[in-house]
């Protein structure tokens, strides 16, 4: 009897302390938009940048022609980054 008892509380922690490792949580996943959102922060920022830099450099007249010509450039030097615009096709897919 006693014998069974402690086999009974070893499997007994066994099997808690496999729950706790093995990842048995509710915690919530990150959504996977999160990189649209870091895409498009990325995008205002550097547009904001690039609209400034042009303005000093006297390449633009105004801010509204700086940030066209900044947007213009954007599209031009970060083409990949459009996740969404772009999705990748699933691997042995005929496209």
């Amino acid at each position: 009897m006693k014998r069974l008892v402690i086999i009974g509380l070893m499997a007994l922690a066994a099997f808690a302390t496999l729950a706790t490792v093995s990842g048995c949580s509710s915690k919530p996943r990150p959504s996977p938009r999160v990189a649209e959102g870091v895409e498009e922060s990325f995008r205002q920022r550097w547009i904001a940048k690039r609209a400034t830099e042009l303005q000093t450099s006297g390449q633009a007249t105004d801010p509204n022609q700086a940030r066209r010509m900044a947007a213009a450039e954007f599209k031009l030097r970060f083409p990949p980054l459009s996740i969404m615009q772009n999705p990748d096709p699933a691997p042995g897919s005929a496209q």
